[in-house]
């Protein structure tokens, strides 16, 4: 089988954050540069090029596990989304998509909790399965949900 046939990964993961309204965790996600303040192995997440908000604003990140050069597509602060690319990395990811949604739950009629949803789309990663891959970005999404509503509860 070619490698150009070989078929693209695909999944998408929650997070449920109880006590967080979508407004109040939509700005951690916005805010594309600061990923080392909400991701687990990145320690450094800088802006290399491009205006913040802005799609076509690119980030430098690096940690324990290697680095990425990522690239802002699309930012809709409106219905709380934004996708990305990586460009460049060191840690096996090929053609590297992903979106991040923020979106309102109801409670009781009203907005009282939210949930975040990563949906992604990559070629395989060598040396992992696709199982594998889905299980770490979902470990990733509810590390950095926590991190989100620790923070929300932090200034209440």
């Amino acid at each position: 089988m070619d490698e150009e046939t070989a078929p693209k990964w695909e999944g998408k993961v929650t997070a449920e954050l109880k006590g967080s309204m979508a407004e109040q965790i939509w700005p951690f996600l916005e805010e594309f540069c600061n990923l080392d303040k909400l991701f687990p192995t990145v320690d450094t997440c800088y802006r290399v090029e491009g205006t913040p908000g802005q799609p076509g604003l690119v980030r430098h990140c690096e940690g324990k596990l290697g680095w990425a050069k990522e690239k802002l597509l699309t930012i809709d602060p409106v219905n709380r989304s934004l996708s990305y690319e990586i460009l460049e990395n060191n840690i096996g990811f090929n053609n590297y998509m992903a979106t991040l949604k923020v979106f309102p739950m109801e409670g009781d009629g009203k907005p009282a909790d939210c949930k975040i949803e990563w949906s992604f789309i990559a070629d395989p990663v060598e040396g992992l399965r696709l199982e594998d891959f889905v299980s770490n970005i979902d470990y990733t999404l509810q590390f950095m949900a926590k991190k989100m509503e620790d923070a929300v509860k932090a200034q209440i």
